[in-house]
């Protein structure tokens, strides 16, 4: 698994839906698993999930992955979600209410999950030529709460402006896939549900988040967040701007931000045509070249591209 790009429209990222972990883990899986093969996602497409890759990704047992695929063949088909989404003819809001897969198929001798996205999803994980929010797998592969995952996600959404404006209590409680009678007290809530999942993101990701509660009288309304990434653990040695890119080592850690304005440029540009891919869109060719660019390799041989667009190796 190359650099474990997790991709989704924010329609998506926003929609309210319970899924349990390890079923996170599955579309996550097979999401990533089908833009590396370069195969592409249709409401026709049979994903495959091996044991080995969940076991690999997510820091489990060979025994804890196998139970994660056999679960799914009757839970993840069950699962629904929903999403708003305007009627075309009459630009009105409505809501969109789906499963998540419409076919499942498991080989319990090879350890193997193949899954078929629902037509409704697959648009949300393809067709990007809008809004969507990306990030690394392996950022929340050591989270164990299906809640703070959700809250990542959510969080990221808003990457470039660092926070989250206030959230109504119940829309925040829709997005994160609590049920109506589901940790209703508010102490409860923030004890169970809140709290560990910040403590989770702080300690497991590349973020550190914090919350403010807001009110109306006495009563909390909802919450807002503020969040910064992480300095590096490792610091990425600066680069004199005159070496040569040739180098074996030569690589510049760039931001999220810098890898999809980059690509975006070097999406509609001609030496660029080699990459693309059959009919996919300039947005979408744009995803993958902003994944490439997270590739030493990759980033060597597309530098003097990058810097034909504007892109200045910062000492």
């Amino acid at each position: 698994m190359k650099n474990g790009l997790v991709v989704k429209d924010n329609a998506l990222i926003n929609a309210s839906y319970n899924l349990e972990l390890t079923e996170q883990r599955l579309i996550m899986l097979a999401i990533i698993n089908a833009r590396e093969s370069g195969q592409g996602i249709t409401a026709d497409s049979k994903l495959e999930i091996h044991a080995s890759d969940y076991a690999k990704l997510f820091n489990v047992s060979l025994d804890a992955s196998y139970k994660a695929l056999r679960e799914a063949v009757n839970n993840l088909f069950n699962r629904q979600f929903s999403y708003t989404a305007e009627y075309k003819r009459t630009g009105k809001i409505g809501v969109v209410r789906s499963r998540w897969v419409s076919r499942i198929f498991y080989v319990d001798d090879l350890a193997l999950l193949e899954i078929t996205f629902a037509p409704d999803v697959v648009p949300l994980v393809t067709r990007l030529e809008e809004h969507f929010t990306s990030y690394q797998a392996k950022q929340v592969a050591h989270l164990t709460s299906k809640y703070a995952v959700r809250l990542y996600e959510l969080l990221i959404a808003w990457r470039e402006a660092g926070k989250v404006p206030p959230i109504e209590i119940s829309e925040f409680r829709n997005r994160l896939g609590l049920l109506d009678d589901e940790y209703t007290a508010m102490h409860n809530f923030k004890k169970r549900v809140l709290e560990p999942s910040i403590q989770q993101i702080n300690e497991h990701t590349d973020i550190t988040v914090t919350y403010e509660q807001h009110k109306k009288g006495r009563t909390i309304s909802g919450f807002s967040f503020k969040f910064k990434q992480k300095s590096k653990a490792k610091i990425e040695k600066k680069l004199d701007s005159k070496r040569d890119p040739n180098t074996p080592d030569f690589f510049i850690k760039m931001t999220d931000a810098q890898r999809h304005l980059f690509a975006n440029k070097m999406s509609e540009m001609p030496e660029m045509s080699k990459y693309s891919q059959g009919t996919e869109s300039y947005q979408q060719f744009a995803v993958r070249i902003a994944e490439m660019l997270l590739q030493p390799e990759k980033f060597r041989e597309l530098y003097p591209l990058l810097e034909k667009v504007g892109f200045k190796n910062e000492k």
